[in-house]
């Protein structure tokens, strides 16, 4: 079984971005670019953009900060453990960046971190390579092929833009999710506590054996 979690807003209590901005001043730019994005009027990937260059310039070492001081949500470590004593395949994936991602995958010992990359040079942030796109499917099933329509596949999300990730999905759960999410979804947790989630697919495999 291959479980995919998304990771700001589900592994880690918090975003990156909007944490780097409000450290140097750009809070409220960035928000109202997140906004305009989950309201429809520009797509993710123009969102990002805009974000990351409202941040150019930014020290590379406060990046560095950010990213090792947000914490992990709430009983993430002992879910992801169950998770894997059931045998399942962990995976992160995300439209943020491998500075909180490789640190996400080596505390919480996942399978694959799939995320985008930030490009500094000589200290300073400069702009970013895209790996993850808007349709976090394609990432998977370049890395999974087959192995997608093999196993069952669970995807546990928050955002609009995880949305892509339902369809590849056998056990759809909307993790403190927008609304639209929760509509989709097969599973709705309103509570920060990833133990329920670890609970859920228990209960899931139990089922379907």
């Amino acid at each position: 079984m291959i479980v995919a979690f998304d990771v700001e807003g589900v592994l880690v209590d918090g975003e990156f971005l909007p944490e780097v901005a409000k450290l140097v001043g750009k809070e409220e730019i960035v928000r109202q670019i997140t906004l305009q994005g989950i309201r429809g009027e520009i797509n993710w990937e123009e969102g990002l953009r805009r974000r990351v260059e409202e941040l150019k310039g930014v020290d590379e070492t406060l990046c560095v900060q950010v990213a090792q001081s947000l914490p992990f949500m709430p009983g993430a470590k002992q879910a992801l453990e169950e998770l894997r004593q059931m045998g399942c395949t962990l995976v992160g994936v995300s439209g943020g960046f491998s500075l909180l991602g490789q640190r996400v995958k080596k505390e919480l010992k996942l399978d694959h971190i799939f995320t985008n990359e930030l490009v500094f040079h000589k200290g300073r942030l400069i702009g970013y390579a895209l790996l993850v796109n808007a349709n976090k499917t394609l990432i998977l099933k370049s890395a999974f092929g087959e192995l997608l329509e093999k196993e069952p596949v669970v995807a546990v999300v928050d955002g609009a833009n995880d949305l892509e990730l339902f369809t590849i999905a056998d056990l759809k759960i909307a993790f403190n999710a927008q609304e639209i999410v929760k509509r989709k979804a097969d599973v709705v947790i309103e509570k920060k506590d990833l133990t329920l989630v670890s609970k859920i697919i228990r209960e899931w495999i139990g089922k379907s054996a």
